[in-house]
């Protein structure tokens, strides 16, 4: 699998984080733990401390993500502490899954694909996600002004707007638009929801 722009940042960033030993959940997979229960679909999902976090509190996780480094670290913890995590390589712009999920979690990922895909994804992950189920999503949004991670070919920054109308009929239990300041007088727009997914 070639790597893109972007993968290419995030395995160099991994493997600094692994060289540090950074395995702290980030503000936002602190909030996402909470919510997570059942079976759990990480999608995106990094080192794979949030995928951790829920597998130790009794998740059974299928984590994936596009970075070797990350998914070798993920797979040798889980089979160290015998945790239920399926951690799989995979390029996320086009994959197709096949089981549906009580729980589903996308944090900072949507971004870095062009904008069909990204949709695409999104109408994914809801479908895949039972009635009832809660879906955790973080991604950056236009008015983001720190662009150094992305392919300049391939990245899309959708609206809140574009969000919320694609939640249209969930219970949102969160919708938050935050800036956070970035290097060179840049900014990262982020849109946090949680959204819980009509019962049948």
């Amino acid at each position: 699998m070639s790597l893109s722009h972007s993968v290419d940042f995030f395995e160099r960033q991994f493997q600094r984080q692994l060289r540090e030993q950074e395995h702290t959940l980030n503000p936002f997979e602190e909030s996402a733990l909470p919510w997570l229960r059942g079976r759990v679909l990480d999608y995106g999902c990094g080192l794979g401390q949030l995928s951790l976090a829920a597998a130790r509190r009794g998740c059974e996780v299928l984590a994936l993500d596009a970075s070797a480094t990350a998914i070798a670290h993920l797979r040798q913890v889980a089979q160290d502490e015998g945790l239920a995590i399926d951690a799989r390589e995979a390029e996320l712009s086009a994959y197709r899954l096949s089981d549906d999920f009580d729980s589903v979690v996308c944090i900072g990922l949507l971004m870095f694909l062009d904008c069909d895909s990204a949709l695409q994804q999104l109408a994914q992950l809801q479908q895949r996600l039972r009635p009832g189920g809660v879906m955790v999503l973080n991604v950056l949004v236009e008015g983001t002004s720190y662009l150094a991670m992305f392919d300049p070919q391939r990245h899309c920054l959708l609206t809140a707007q574009q969000l919320r109308e694609r939640f249209a009929g969930w219970t949102l239990e969160l919708f938050e638009l935050r800036d956070f300041p970035a290097p060179g007088d840049t900014v990262k727009s982020f849109v946090t929801l949680i959204a819980r997914k009509p019962s049948a």
